[in-house]
């Protein structure tokens, strides 16, 4: 069925009728397709899930596309971005191409699932803004940082759960529930891996959000574990190139106040509310253990 799935978004980019788009799209490195996954996942007999999944993917993709725009970011998955390559008029561009078709192919579906997909892709723009406005200082405010998340990473993973129970037949509030949470604890891990894990396995420099000016849960809990000095010199390292030493001693204290501990286990409690909302739908248990344990 993944298979499937990665035919149709050739499918959706070919049927675009412009060869450079193809060409650009067919750089891009696919990812782990984890809204496709939770959508088959959900759904296995549905016919129409594939698609629904390729529309969904090309929508994401989109988003990124967009997103190292935002950032300047010229690596994405260990790979040059669009727009280190191409240039930013380039992946914007590319990114409302993917947009436009995806959209346009999700009129075959029910207005509800297209509804629930295009109200989500809204949420998700507000929620770039919202991290474009917010790099902008050092952010202190836990809720406001995981609303942000929410809106700009959870939101289509829990349309994409949504939306896939319609297609199945299931209680369509309970998986958006696991999809929310799912999206959540998602994102948590992926703050916690740019300050764990090596470049190499990155595919970017560590401890890079940082460098960008994004204030994430670990800088949050670990300036909140600090002592006004300490604090200072947090808030000094922001949002601009940082030395090895300073590296150091920013996980150095991680390690002396548990934030890494503590944010993990903040996503566990995610990862527990989103399996509590599917009951014993053990595939959907796979995939929360599988994103608690990923390394990249």
């Amino acid at each position: 069925m993944q298979e499937k799935v990665e035919t149709l978004i050739a499918k959706l980019v070919e049927e675009v009728d412009y060869p450079k788009a193809a060409e650009l799209f067919a750089k891009l490195s696919g990812g782990k397709r984890l809204r496709a996954r939770l959508i088959l996942t959900i759904a296995p007999e549905a016919p129409e899930a594939p698609l629904l999944g390729a529309i969904v993917e090309l929508i994401h993709a989109a988003s990124l596309l967009h997103d190292d725009v935002i950032d300047e970011a010229m690596l994405r998955r260990g790979v040059p971005s669009v727009n280190a390559t191409h240039g930013s008029k380039v992946a914007i561009m590319l990114g409302d191409i993917l947009y436009s078709k995806a959209f346009s192919s999700l009129t075959a579906f029910d207005p509800a699932i297209s509804r629930a997909v295009a109200e989500s892709v809204t949420r998700l723009s507000i929620g770039e803004m919202m991290d474009v406005e917010m790099a902008e200082t050092f952010n202190t405010d836990r809720e406001q940082y995981l609303k942000m998340l929410y809106l700009k990473t959870a939101t289509l993973i829990e349309a994409a759960a949504f939306s896939a129970a319609l297609l199945a037949g299931k209680d369509a509030q309970s998986y958006a529930t696991y999809g929310k949470n799912l999206g959540l604890a998602f994102q948590i891990v992926d703050d916690i891996l740019d300050i764990t894990a090596d470049e190499a396995t990155l595919g970017k420099p560590s401890l890079n959000d940082f460098v960008e000016g994004k204030t994430t849960l670990p800088y949050i809990d670990l300036y909140d574990a600090l002592d006004v000095p300490g604090r200072e010199r947090l808030r000094n390292s922001h949002a601009r190139p940082i030395d090895e030493a300073e590296k150091k001693w920013i996980r150095s204290r991680m390690d002396e106040h548990g934030v890494i501990e503590r944010s993990y286990a903040f996503a566990r409690s995610l990862c527990d509310e989103a399996t509590a909302a599917v009951g014993n739908d053990l595939p959907l248990h796979a995939i929360i253990e599988s994103v608690l344990k990923r390394s990249n």
